[in-house]
This record gives C-alpha cells, structure tokens and sequence, in this order.
C-alpha cells in the first residue's frame, strides 16, 4: 500500500469513528418532526429565512452544553453570542440583535457568562436586548442565545449543484483554546476587523457569487459538508491534502476542528477566482479544496488515494 491510500485509510478510520462527525452526519434524525411544522421555511439551514419585504429576517439560536458552561463560563457566554453571528454571516446576512436565555441558581453564579457575552457584543458591535433570565436558587447553570439578522439575498444550504467548486475559507490567524478542538481567530482580535470580516459574507451573496453554504462547526469539515449535501441532495469530493491549515496542526486534529471563521461555499467555477481573493485580500485563507458531484455519495480523497466516507453511527 503506497503512503497516500496508508494516510487515506488512517484518516478514515479516525472519522468514520469520530462521535461529532457522525452526529453531524445524521443530524437530519433530530430535526425530522420540524418539517410539518415549519410552514413554507425550509428546515436544515444554519438560520431559519423569512421572507421579509424585499429580502428575509434570519433567525436562529444555539444551546451551550452543560459541562462547557460549567468548565469555561466565560468563554460559554462569548460563544452564545459569536456562534450565532456567525450562522447569520453564513447565510449573507448582517445581524441585528441578539437575546439570550439564562437558566442560573443565583446571580453571582451567571457573572462570567455574562462578561463573556458582552465581551462578544462590543466586539461585533450587536447588542443583546433583552432575553430570559431565571434564578432557580439550586442546580446547575443553562445558556442559549438567539439572534435576529437581516439578508437581501441567501447563501443557503439547499443550493449547490454539480460542478461547483467547494471552496474553504478560514481564518488560520489564532490558536486553540485548550484542549478543545476550537480555533481561535476572534477573542483578542481587533473588533474592527471581526466586524468586516463578517461583512464579507452578505458581500458575497449580493454579488451573486455564491448559492450555497455553511459555516464549520461542530464536527468539523466532514460534518459540515455531510450537511450541506443533505440538504442539496447531491455529493462532492473532497482533497483533503489540500485544505488550508496552521502548519503546526495535524490533519486529524484539524478535521474535527471548529473553526471561529470557517465557512464551506458552493461556487460556480466562473467565480471562484475571484471569491478567493475577496477573502485573501482581508488576509482570511481561502482554497478549492474539492467539486460537487451529482452522486450522493461524498469521497475523500488524498493524492492518488480516493475512498467513500461513511459515519458509523
């Protein structure tokens, strides 16, 4: 066996094992009983699109989970917040506000989540107006955040089609938090340039350059990808040596990563070349990293070396 199938094969088996790629994978289970639900908004895309006016409201929210407020309150309140801006940007919109729900046993308890979220909202310049906020005087705590953002036109999930580039974009301008497998490009960074690096995303949607989309998040590239194919009902190939990363990072450990500006695109080839230097020219990595295919299946392939991936659930 030549060292491409070797690395291709070690890759695989590493993600076709990994919880958080298959959670992504699948994830289209959770949210099944939604679709009767959701009226004529299509469910499945990073925030719910509303036909508004000439253009949409974008709306979408995020849960913190237990132990990561518990270990990094502060950090869980800055997430709340960048997490959703973040799938508005996703979608070529601009977010207008933010609110939160915040389960605490007592106020002393909620004061770093709270440091944390206005940390994010002076830095993005979104303000957070109001939300829920119970004090069960025992237990643990709990955080959510919704946003409320604003397209004239989408990048959506349900868009892409054969022969498109796949292109990824990321800031490889920071450094892991810890242990956890999540990049940091945005605490520390001047909050001018978060804010128009956000921008870049509607930019793109409004020039037409981009049908579809989804920012990386939890479960990684793969599980990201998993998504949008779900959601567009076709397939792609991916080359995985050819994926922006920090050099000091190993591919497996990058695979999984949860980038704070990451974004998987679907891009006719014609405006390809000129989405990458959109992106390059704010000093943001941006590369051709595969093609959407009309088969459903998504491959994997490195150098020589080409294999179907599938999550074992």
């Amino acid at each position: 066996m030549d060292d491409d199938h070797a690395t291709l094969n070690r890759l695989l088996s590493f993600l076709e094992t990994n919880a958080a790629v298959a959670a992504k994978a699948t994830i289209q289970q959770s949210y099944r009983p939604a679709h009767a639900l959701a009226g004529n908004i299509r469910v499945g895309d990073d925030c719910a699109a509303i036909p508004d006016e000439d253009g949409f409201l974008l709306f979408a929210a995020e849960g913190m989970l237990e132990s990561f407020v518990a270990n990094d309150p502060w950090f869980a309140g800055y997430s709340a917040v960048m997490v959703n801006l973040s799938d508005v940007a996703a979608m070529g919109g601009r977010p207008l506000a933010i609110v939160d729900v915040l389960w605490t046993p007592n106020l002393p308890e909620s004061a770093n989540i709270w440091d944390g979220m206005a940390a994010a909202s002076r830095a993005y310049d979104v303000p957070i107006v109001g939300g829920h906020t119970t004090v069960t005087g025992t237990g643990s705590v709990f955080l959510a955040a919704a946003v409320l953002g604003r397209a004239r036109k989408l990048i959506t999930s349900f868009d892409a089609r054969p022969a498109d580039d796949l292109l990824m974009v990321v800031d490889l301008r920071g450094g892991y938090r810890g242990e956890k497998p999540f990049w940091n490009a945005s605490v520390g960074a001047p909050g001018q340039r978060l804010r128009d690096d956000l921008r870049l995303l509607p930019i793109l949607a409004e020039q037409g350059w981009c049908r579809a989309g989804k920012d990386i998040s939890n479960g990684g590239i793969v599980g990201t990808l998993s998504m949008l194919l779900e959601c567009s009902k076709i397939g792609a190939e991916l080359w995985l040596d050819r994926l922006p990363r920090p050099t000091d990072v190993s591919l497996e450990r990058w695979l999984i990563s949860f980038p704070s500006f990451g974004y998987l695109l679907s891009v006719a080839r014609e405006h390809s070349e000129k989405t990458i230097a959109l992106f390059e020219e704010r000093g943001i990595a941006c590369a051709r990293v595969g093609q959407m295919t009309a088969s459903p299946s998504m491959i994997l392939s490195y150098g020589s070396a080409r294999e179907i991936f599938r999550a074992k659930i």
